[in-house]
C-alpha cells in the first residue's frame, strides 16, 4: 500500500454540500468555510482563493483549490474586486439535489464550483493535520471537473452519491499532486513509510491497530532486529513505536467515534483495549478529552 493510499483510508463524502455560482468579471464570492475540509474550482474562466491569514492564490481553469475549515475564504476574479455575494446569508437562484446555484453579472462566463465535506469523520483527523489552511495545485486539464460541472446541474436517482464520488476522485487528484510538490510538508510517518525498514512496521500498525503489537513483532515484520527497529523507527517517525501504535490507536479511535452507530466499548475493543477504562485513559491522554466527551462534540457537528 502506498503512502497517498494509506492517508486517503477512510474518507468519503457523506451528502457533501455542493455550490456553483455563474458570474461575469467583475465578480467576488465569500463562503464562510465551516466545513473540516472543501475543494473549489473553476470550469470556465479563471479566478482567485483568498483565505484569511493567506496571500490571494492564482486558482485557473483545472486547477484544485482546497481550504481545511472552519477558515472563511472568497473566491474572485481579481484580489481587488469588493465582495458581491456572500453564500452564508440565506437565499440562491436555484436549489436542486443538494446543490446551491447563484447567479449574476451580465453573461455567466466564469463557472465557480466547490464541494465541502460536511461530515465530521468523512474526513479523517490524520488527513487534515497532514494539510496546510488553504492551498492551490495545478491539475491541468481534468475531464472530472468538467463532467462534474454537467453532473451538478441534473436532478436523477442516485445524484447525491455520484456527485460525493467525484469530489472523492478530485480530492485524490489534488492531494497527489500536492505531496508531489516539494513544499509539501506531509508527517513524518508518511515519509516514513516507503522507508525499506520501518515501512513494513507502520504498515503493520496501520492495517491492524487493534493487535497487541510488540516492538519484535514490528521488527520481524521488516526483517531486522528489536534494536534496528527501535532506532531507526524514532529517528524516523520522531517517536518509538508503541508510542506511535498509542497514538495511531487513538486517532483511528477518534474517526470511529464520529460514526453514529460506534460506542466507546466498541471502539475500545476495535483499537486494541478490552478494557474500556484503559481505553479512556489513553484517548484522554493523547487526545485531550475522553472519549465520550468527543463523541458528543462530533456528532453534534
Amino acid at each position: 500500500m502506498d503512502a497517498l493510499t494509506d492517508l486517503l483510508r477512510g474518507v468519503r463524502a457523506q451528502s457533501a454540500l455542493m455550490c456553483r455560482a455563474f458570474a461575469s468579471p467583475p465578480w467576488s464570492v465569500r463562503y464562510p468555510g465551516p466545513a473540516p475540509l472543501t475543494a473549489v474550482m473553476t470550469s470556465h474562466g479563471d479566478g482567485w482563493l483568498i483565505a484569511e491569514g493567506h496571500q490571494p492564490m492564482r486558482l485557473r481553469a483545472g486547477d484544485i483549490g482546497l481550504v481545511r475549515g472552519p477558515l472563511p475564504f472568497i473566491l474572485a476574479d481579481d484580489p481587488a474586486t469588493p465582495l458581491q455575494l456572500d453564500t452564508g446569508l440565506p437565499g440562491c437562484d436555484e436549489w436542486v439535489s443538494g446543490t446551491r446555484t447563484y447567479r449574476f453579472g451580465a453573461e455567466g462566463t466564469t463557472l465557480v464550483v466547490t464541494g465541502s465535506y460536511e461530515v465530521e469523520g468523512s474526513v479523517s483527523d490524520r488527513l487534515l493535520n497532514a494539510l496546510p489552511r488553504a492551498f492551490v495545485v495545478p491539475c491541468g486539464p481534468c475531464g472530472t471537473i468538467d463532467l462534474l460541472s454537467e453532473e451538478i446541474a441534473k436532478d436523477r436517482p442516485g445524484q447525491e452519491s455520484v456527485l460525493d464520488r467525484m469530489l472523492d476522485l478530485l480530492l485524490v487528484f489534488a492531494l497527489r499532486e500536492w505531496f508531489d510538490r516539494p513544499e509539501a510538508n506531509p508527517p513524518a510517518w508518511y515519509r516514513a513509510l516507503g522507508d525499506p525498514v520501518v515501512g513494513p512496521a507502520l504498515r503493520a500498525i496501520h492495517d491492524e491497530p487493534g493487535r497487541t503489537w510488540t516492538v519484535v513483532e514490528l521488527a520481524e515484520r521488516a526483517r531486522v532486529s528489536r534494536a534496528v527497529l527501535a532506532k531507526r523507527f524514532t529517528a524516523q517517525v520522531g517517536v518509538p513505536p508503541l508510542t506511535y501504535l498509542t497514538e495511531w490507536r487513538m486517532s483511528v479511535a477518534a474517526d470511529l467515534l464520529a460514526k453514529p452507530d460506534a460506542t466507546v466499548h466498541s471502539v475500545a475493543r476495535a483499537v486494541g483495549y478490552r478494557d474500556g477504562f484503559a481505553f479512556s485513559t489513553a484517548f484522554k491522554r493523547v487526545r485531550g478529552v475522553r472519549p465520550s466527551d468527543h463523541r458528543v462534540v462530533a456528532l453534534r457537528a
